[in-house]
């Protein structure tokens, strides 16, 4: 049996992956990956496999840091591992 968040977590990831690469849909997997507060801290741009994060302050920019391995793995997980291969983070 499969517990019921890791069966909507992936159908979550499988509906995004469908859908055609775009600012929109980079920005709403960045808001399933982090939570709507900390992706209000931020905007993120995919360019070529590296997920640019530029967060409002530098605060927020350490936060970002801080937890960036598994944001990563999150947003492989959301986008597929060939999408995303490392964040870069700015403030």
């Amino acid at each position: 049996m499969v517990p019921l968040q890791n069966f909507a977590t992936g159908v979550v990831a499988e509906v995004i992956r469908r859908q055609p690469a775009s600012p929109a849909r980079t920005t709403f997997a960045w808001t399933v990956a982090v939570g709507p507060a900390l992706a209000r801290s931020a905007t993120v741009t995919l360019t070529g496999h590296v997920l640019t994060v530029r967060a409002r302050d530098p605060r927020w920019a350490g936060e970002i840091e801080r937890a960036a391995d598994t944001i990563l793995e999150r947003m492989q997980h959301l986008l597929g591992t060939a999408s995303v291969q490392r964040i870069e983070v700015v403030s």
